[in-house]
């Protein structure tokens, strides 16, 4: 049963997925670079990814926080939660469970990870990624899912 808002957020959520589906490429193995400090890099975007999860679940404040205060890795100091369309860029559409490169990310979960992106229609919720399989979706801020930092990009 759909009113017409919902409707509409439904249609927007569909365009939304196919454009990103059609923008951001897999990154392929050929792409990503271990540099052996505990980071990933992706060539063809520039953006350093954490290769752990250590940031386990947490709010988006919370993840926001983390990301920010992680200093520790690789040396740099500038680590920031992705945007969505950064994150969707490691999702490897031939995959599932999880949806991304396992010899880079071994650790990944199968899970919804946290996007920097607030959902315009309703500033409660922020863009995620599924690793499962690599759809995004919103998600109210003050739930908790997994976290992957990047620096570099924006």
């Amino acid at each position: 049963n759909f009113n017409g808002v919902n409707m509409k957020k439904r249609i927007f959520q569909l365009i939304l997925g196919v454009l990103l589906l059609v923008t951001a490429g897999p990154a392929s193995a050929a792409d990503l670079a271990d540099n052996g400090d505990g980071t990933v890099t992706d060539n063809i975007t520039g953006l350093v990814w954490q290769q752990g999860e250590e940031g386990g679940i947490k709010t988006w404040e919370a993840a926001l926080t983390y990301c920010e205060a992680l200093s520790r890795l690789a040396g740099a100091s500038d680590w920031r939660l992705p945007n969505f369309k950064e994150l969707q860029s490691l999702v490897d559409y031939t995959k599932y469970n999880p949806a991304v490169d396992t010899t880079f990310f071994s650790g990944v979960f199968s899970s919804n990870y946290w996007s920097s992106t607030t959902y315009a229609n309703f500033i409660g919720n922020a863009w995620y990624v599924n690793f499962d399989l690599g759809n995004v979706n919103n998600y109210n801020k003050t739930n908790i899912l997994y976290v992957r930092c990047v620096r570099g990009g924006q």
